[in-house]
């Protein structure tokens, strides 16, 4: 079993939860393209249900036998990043990224360094933006026979005070996997559960209590079915009425459609449903 990622534990069913559904923007077109000397090309843009619009460039270069990688991406706020990763040259399970971010219009600079360590039984991440404080935040997971334990905490060295802490234990099988979390200084408590029925059917939930905000609880409850090969359908509800439905279809090798609505039970009649198209390009 590989070890997740201290922000991963919960990561089955919050991608059930949380991924495709398309009714978060109006419309979404992403085009991915690949060369032949390992550069790879993304484009995305997005409008917004504001009328608002945005987009971004990338393009990754990577060399396999250095284990380097090499991505720069411009948005249209002007903003531009870099980012170069190292992995398993310096040791084995060993990850370095450095990030550099420049925004020309206020010549904002930014500086980070990000570090994971991976084993069998183990999986360490630090992150220090050397440039902002500087501040660093650190997390860890150890594992054994699926079961998970996992940790972080945030420091800012100019301040000298540690700026957050979280928990979490989970429970990770081929069929299905179980989280409970504590975030926030350990005052946001969640848990979640997955289960694989089997190939087509995929079920999940998750419930949350924010102990600074009274005894409310929040439960939301997802589930997938896979009508064929080259398709699927989503859909979830929350405790407040508020539920979402989803279809993703492959029209044509390299050409996805993703199709979503939202709508709020308890307030049909009102103008609150949001609806939304993706379009993946990919070659």
């Amino acid at each position: 079993m590989s070890i997740p990622a201290f922000a991963d534990i919960s990561k089955s069913a919050n991608d059930l939860l949380n991924k495709d559904f398309y009714h978060l923007s109006a419309g979404t077109i992403e085009v991915k393209s690949n060369t032949p000397n390992n550069v790879a090309f993304k484009v995305t843009g997005k409008s917004s249900h504001e009328k608002a619009t945005s987009g971004a460039i990338e393009g990754k270069y990577t060399d396999k036998n250095l284990g380097l990688t090499l991505t720069q991406t411009w948005n249209t706020a002007n903003a531009l990043d870099t980012k170069v990763e190292l992995a398993d040259s310096l040791a084995k399970g060993l990850k370095a990224e450095t990030i550099f971010s420049f925004l020309p219009a206020t010549q904002n600079k930014g500086v980070k360094l990000n570090l994971t360590f991976k084993q069998s039984a183990f999986h360490g991440r630090a992150f220090f933006d050397l440039l902002k404080g500087p501040t660093a935040n650190v997390d860890a997971v150890i594992g054994h026979e699926g079961f998970l334990a996992g940790a972080s905490a945030g420091y800012d060295v100019q301040k000298a005070a540690i700026t957050g802490y979280s928990a979490a234990v989970g429970y990770i099988a081929p069929q299905y996997s179980a989280a409970v979390t504590a975030t926030d200084n350990l005052s946001v408590f969640a848990a979640s559960y997955y289960h694989k029925v089997n190939s087509q059917v995929e079920a999940g939930a998750k419930a949350t209590w924010n102990s600074k905000s009274g005894n409310t609880v929040g439960l939301e409850v997802a589930s997938k079915y896979r009508l064929d090969p080259v398709s699927f359908a989503k859909a979830k509800i929350n405790d407040r009425g508020v539920a979402a439905v989803s279809y993703n279809v492959l029209l044509r090798p390299g050409v996805t459609l993703g199709l979503g609505a939202s709508f709020d039970t308890q307030k049909l009649e009102q103008a609150t449903h949001k609806v939304g198209a993706s379009f993946t390009f990919e070659s």
